[in-house]
């Protein structure tokens, strides 16, 4: 909205200036005007259609991990806390901007957008970590430091304890005042304030980067640096025995690809905005990096079944399953929500 001032007086009489006023629109109270209201609606839609794939898919993975007690192993404790976080991603994140894209706005309110921020930011960190403690595994395994010493049932718990308290150390400080989380440009998700100009919100940005995305990827970068240099060195019948170890190492590895692939693009549009906050970005584009980052809730399910014969064996009837229930509630959710 554009307010002219009318300050200028030259013998009594009033001119007008070209000084503005420039109102900042309330984010929860309506969408922008700047923004077509298709490109809600398309975000509505590619919000319903990953969220509901990602709900099932992690659903199926933790379900036949409880149905099936040969795949109760320490490794896949850990391949299915993954599948805890990127459910609860999709369960919280996923379904309030499915949501508010349908509306064109965040009108849930303030309490809201911190649930949000908070929920997409912990649980994609616990995802992130879960990979990097997949990473140190799979080291430890192959590579044995530690000569006869492996990782067992009660490793894996204490390894997921950390994972899930170290995450939420420094993703819980927003919620009390260290920086915030704050509605983003396109308005309809919430995110951490990335583009804050104050040192004390820079500061937990710094540390926030730090811990949860430099620190898991240097060890996922070592311990992959390390396991590959052993795989290279064994010879033909080394090779032939650790193939399931093979096997399971290239899995994992696909699976930090996929994770990769999917948060790179929002961390380097993070960076970006924490470096030079005042630099101005198209809110549709600024968008693209978080909504994308979303996705990366429905590759790991689909890696991890496809590369394991075991998982995929178990999985069968309850993914036709899932396919049939999709194709016949989609219809209904579109006609009703968009």
């Amino acid at each position: 909205m554009h307010v002219r001032l009318y300050t200028s007086s030259v013998n009594g009489v009033l001119y007008a200036e070209d000084t503005e006023i420039i109102a900042t629109r309330d984010p929860f109270s309506a969408p922008l005007e700047s923004i077509a209201p298709w490109s809600f609606t398309f975000l509505a839609c590619l919000m319903f259609v990953v969220t509901s794939l990602s709900l099932a898919e992690n659903f199926i993975v933790m379900l036949v991990t409880y149905k099936f007690k040969q795949l109760r192993q320490p490794l896949n404790y850990i391949i299915v806390n993954l599948s805890v976080a990127d459910f609860l991603v999709s369960l919280i994140g996923g379904t309030i901007s499915f949501i508010t894209n349908s509306r064109g706005y965040f009108f849930l309110g303030k309490w809201a957008c911190v649930l949000e921020g908070f929920a997409v930011t912990f649980f994609g960190i616990v995802a992130l970590w879960s990979l990097a403690i997949l990473a140190f595994e799979r080291f430890f395994v192959i590579c044995r430091p530690l000569k006869n010493v492996r990782l067992g049932g009660k490793q894996a718990a204490l390894g997921l304890l950390f994972v899930w308290a170290f995450s939420f150390i420094w993703t819980v400080p927003p919620v009390f005042g260290w920086s915030s989380y704050t509605v983003s440009k396109i308005g309809t998700t919430c995110e951490p304030n990335w583009y804050s100009t104050a040192y004390r919100d820079h500061t937990y940005i710094i540390t926030f980067f730090v811990t949860c995305f430099i620190l898991p990827l240097g060890i996922i970068i070592v311990s992959y640096g390390k396991l590959m240099k052993k795989l290279r060195k064994v010879g033909s019948f080394q090779r032939t025995r650790c193939s399931p170890d093979r096997t399971v190492a290239r899995m994992v590895i696909v699976m930090i690809i996929a994770y990769m692939v999917g948060w790179t693009p929002y961390a380097a549009f993070s960076i970006t905005v924490t470096a030079c906050p005042t630099i101005h970005i198209d809110p549709c584009l600024a968008a693209a990096p978080a909504f994308f980052s979303k996705t990366a809730a429905v590759y790991n399910p689909i890696i991890y079944v496809f590369m394991n014969k075991q998982v995929y064996l178990c999985c069968q009837v309850y993914c036709l399953a899932f396919l049939i229930a999709l194709f016949l509630c989609l219809p209904f959710f579109l006609k009703a929500y968009v």
